[in-house]
């Protein structure tokens, strides 16, 4: 079955198919939201005016869908309300690799781009339910145990949405890979995995007597990977996917 005829898989075109080894393209549901529900930040492509703009945000998924937030005020934000296509990249950079040869000299990572037009979110509903979601996605139930954000606040605060209509994730895993030839060679050669690791959570100084830490941040504890946490509280959040 194609990926066009396969309803857990994104439609592929010109513009999501990779191009250069194809081997390492992939645009099953669970890889594309695999990679994305193992970040927080993302960097949105847009076109004003002819100019190419390109902006880190935090985002996060509900089923094939996208949301970020910004201020009202925001460039972004403003030239998104209305249907613009725009291009939202998310990469894990997970091993620098060298090799016998400068050629061959690489980088282990997992990348998606997911394509669709933007639109501004004002529905009451659908906001209410994002500005719950832009803490509790990554934290979750945190919300409920927070000061209510006021109504300017929330004035102050916009949220783009975006349903994904074609997608694509780039995985290279593959480590060091000379030449045939160049393994007979006395150079030296590796693999250096990169990882995100968390700290040690220190707390406001400013806290008051008796405040301890929840039981709902216990996936953010020290020496976890970041991805790791970020997808179990994904999970926790969205049980369903």
């Amino acid at each position: 079955m194609s990926q066009t005829e396969t309803s857990n898989s994104y439609p592929t075109s010109a513009r999501n198919q990779v191009k250069r080894r194809h081997d390492r393209g992939f645009y099953d549901h669970d890889t594309v939201h695999r990679i994305l529900d193992s970040s927080m930040l993302c960097h949105v492509s847009y076109v004003i005016d002819g100019q190419p703009y390109c902006t880190p945000t935090f985002f996060w998924r509900e089923g094939t869908r996208l949301y970020w937030h910004g201020s009202s005020a925001s460039r972004m934000l403003r030239n998104q309300s209305k249907g613009e296509r725009v291009c939202l990249t998310v990469a894990h950079l997970d091993s620098l690799v060298l090799a016998r040869c400068g050629f061959n000299h690489s980088a282990d990572y997992r990348a998606v781009m997911a394509f669709g037009r933007a639109y501004l979110v004002t529905d009451p509903d659908e906001k209410e339910r994002a500005v719950i979601a832009m803490v509790d996605r990554f934290f979750p139930d945190r919300t409920a145990g927070l000061r209510p954000s006021s109504t300017q606040e929330i004035k102050a605060t916009s949220f783009i949405a975006m349903q994904i209509e074609e997608a694509s994730a780039k995985i290279r895993a593959k480590g060091v890979a000379d030449d045939d030839e160049d393994y007979a060679l006395p150079i030296y050669a590796e693999r250096i995995p990169v990882r995100t690791v968390l700290g040690a959570p220190e707390p406001c100084p400013r806290l008051l007597d008796g405040v301890s830490r929840p039981a709902t941040l216990n996936g953010y504890s020290e020496g976890r990977l970041l991805e790791d946490a970020l997808r179990d509280a994904y999970f926790l959040e969205y049980p369903n996917g």
